[in-house]
């Protein structure tokens, strides 16, 4: 089976991923990929490393014209832009997934105040949070996904065992996150630049960062109430990666070997979640370029804390690989189809 995908906003960092994976997945034929700033282009021209992996152009083209070609496409365009386009494809009869923040937020209220008044709010009750690894079986059947945003799957993986079972406090909970200049796109803006960078390590949008409200909404699910998160995230002066470091008080004692063991048991069936052996603990430079998630695991006996460490490449597992990968699930494909490759290392 040949699934026709097509990629719609596909000039940025994590449209020029999922051309990349697309190009390469042995079951999918990527038909087209839109931009508007560069239509008539050939996608080499604009991304030179995909040059002789595909031959396609950019196209300003309607949802509709694009809908008539495909079987899935990937929304790969701003907050709020997204809930613009698709409803087309949704009334086309086409699986979508959306890789902005647009159907992220279950609750109306809570997305317009973080974000925009919202233009399509019918879809929200559809939508389903693209989270393989917790919501697989919602995501086989559904049509419409919110890939989730890279922090909070860096710090929604991190916590999952340990919220499930009831083993940490969630009002306690403090994450910690760190992330590569990538994650701020592509367009140029001064706080991107390389001098502006370079030496440097900063927190930003301390207390009000836009993804606050979706970790929030899902870890309240594993945890089964409703509580606050400090989150604040930091810009590392690299390209990519994510380093999410979570701290929570814990409920019981418990060791750090067992705390290998839970987890090692919740993921031991996830073919894109690597525990860590006692002692050691993610690097972002060993999941550069692959749609993994590292985790390693502490216990602070003084404070009677847990300290997690998460790292995710922010452009794949948080971004372009996961929506593949949610893709595969939902074309009853191989999970792993297209995504099984080895870090990029050094």
């Amino acid at each position: 089976m040949t699934i026709k995908a097509a990629i719609y906003g596909a000039s940025g960092y994590t449209g020029q991923e999922l051309t990349r994976i697309l190009s390469g997945h042995p079951q999918v034929e990527l038909i087209a990929v839109t931009s508007r700033r560069f239509a008539g282009k050939a996608v080499s021209d604009v991304f030179p490393s995909l040059y002789g992996l595909t031959t396609l152009k950019y196209e300003d083209a309607a949802p509709d014209a694009i809908a008539g070609m495909c079987d899935v496409v990937f929304l790969a365009l701003p907050h709020g832009v997204s809930m613009d386009i698709a409803p087309a494809f949704v009334k086309a009869g086409k699986k979508v997934i959306d890789l902005s923040a647009d159907y992220r937020i279950r609750n109306l209220t809570t997305y317009e105040k973080w974000y925009a008044k919202h233009k399509s709010p019918g879809l929200l009750a559809d939508a389903v949070y693209g989270l393989p690894e917790l919501y697989r079986s919602a995501i086989e059947t559904s049509s419409l996904i919110a890939n989730p945003g890279c922090y909070p799957t860096s710090i929604i993986l991190g916590l999952a065992p340990v919220l499930k079972n009831g083993l940490v406090d969630p009002s306690t909970i403090l994450a910690d996150s760190a992330s590569g200049v990538s994650g701020a796109g592509r367009d140029p803006l001064i706080g991107s630049l390389f001098c502006e960078v370079d030496g440097g390590f900063k927190a930003y949008k301390v207390g009000k960062h836009r993804h606050t409200p979706e970790i929030e909404q899902e870890l309240a699910v594993l945890a089964g109430e409703v509580f606050a998160v400090t989150f604040t995230p930091h810009l590392l002066p690299v390209k990519r990666g994510i380093l999410s470091t979570l701290y929570a008080t814990l409920t019981n004692e418990i060791s750090v070997s067992e705390l290998c063991e839970l987890y090692a048991s919740f993921y031991g069936a996830e073919a894109f979640v690597r525990v860590c052996p006692e002692g050691v603990y993610p690097n972002i430079s060993s999941v550069a370029g692959s749609n993994f998630c590292d985790i390693g695991l502490a216990v602070d006996s003084r404070t009677r804390r847990i300290i997690v460490l998460s790292a995710i490449d922010n452009l794949i597992k948080g971004a372009a690989g996961q929506a593949v990968q949610n893709m595969n699930i939902m074309c009853s494909l191989p999970e792993e189809s297209g995504l099984k490759t080895a870090p990029l290392y050094p």
